[in-house]
């Protein structure tokens, strides 16, 4: 089964006197892989950058990069793309693998074990901290199915921890999520990397967008949805998914064909989706998001 959707992305900054310089970089193209096509992708800029470029990361994710030198107030990002998703199918036998044996340092066997390596590691964003680590133990005690321990960690921090907004910050470290015991996706999908690396896993931050629909009765409202995080974890064997099972613990589910990537990383640092520096005096500045994911 293959769903089809049309994701507008529009990032508007505005401030209170004028930007003599901007320089950003996005990540809002979605990826190409065995489970999602992209149709089609434009990313427009206003006001029109004098330069611009794009390139592949380390990851394989495309980066945009822009300087727009024209004094603005106002400027705006839209990443518009057309793409098809597809349910991954995974090996029942990589999953029923004893978790132990999913991890990379084990599997000189795997010809691309030493791949997965760097994303066994600390990054900025995800210390590898000791209460994590208890956490996880909890799910991943001896010679449990990878599968079957994944699912439970993703069931008990969906659980145990709160959805909240206004609980964490983007200073907000691993120790307050647990401390808290709530935040948002960022929050889940970075807490569960740094229980699995703090074993021995590998475990990729996700970065893009997940197709809701409405309640019943009700229209859907355009412009109303949100970018989504989870994670993904190398498990050597065959799957449509690469190789790495993609878990979403805010929604409790292994991410399906209502799951678009756009870019993956160490953590949300890596790939947020505008970042940028400007030069300015203005003493105000809004953000404002819009995104919309719409089934065509």
């Amino acid at each position: 089964m293959t769903q089809h959707y049309r994701v507008s992305h529009r990032t508007t900054y505005s401030y209170d006197d004028d930007v003599s310089d901007s320089l950003g970089i996005a990540y809002l193209v979605p990826r190409d892989l065995a489970w999602q096509k992209v149709v089609s992708q434009e990313i427009s800029i206003d006001p029109e950058p004098g330069d611009r470029s794009s390139d592949v990361d380390y990851y394989g994710n495309t980066v945009t990069y822009f300087q727009v030198t024209e004094p603005h107030r106002v400027l705006s990002i839209h990443g518009l793309s057309e793409v098809e998703v597809f349910a991954p199918v995974y090996d029942e036998a990589a999953l029923a693998q004893p978790w132990e044996q999913a991890r990379p340092a084990e599997r000189p066997d795997v010809p691309d074990a030493w791949q997965a390596l760097d994303l066994t590691l600390p990054s900025p964003l995800v210390p590898l901290v000791p209460g994590a680590h208890e956490y996880a133990a909890a799910s991943l005690t001896p010679g449990r199915p990878v599968g079957e321990a994944l699912t439970d960690l993703m069931h008990r921090i969906h659980a145990e921890f709160t959805y909240d907004k206004t609980a964490t910050t983007v200073t907000s470290t691993i120790d307050d999520v647990l401390g808290t015991r709530a935040g948002v996706c960022q929050d889940f999908a970075q807490l569960t990397l740094s229980c699995l690396r703090s074993h021995g896993l590998a475990a990729r931050y996700v970065s893009g967008y997940l197709a809701t629909t409405p309640p019943p009765g009700k229209e859907r409202i355009v412009g109303a949805d949100a970018t989504h995080a989870w994670a993904a974890v190398w498990i050597p064997g065959e799957s449509t998914g690469g190789g790495w099972l993609a878990i979403d613990p805010t929604n409790d589910q292994w991410a399906n064909d209502r799951y678009v990537t756009v870019a993956w990383g160490r953590d949300y640092g890596d790939v947020p989706p505008v970042k940028g520096v400007i030069f300015t005096e203005a003493k105000k500045s809004t953000l404002r998001v819009e995104v919309d994911v719409a089934p065509v």
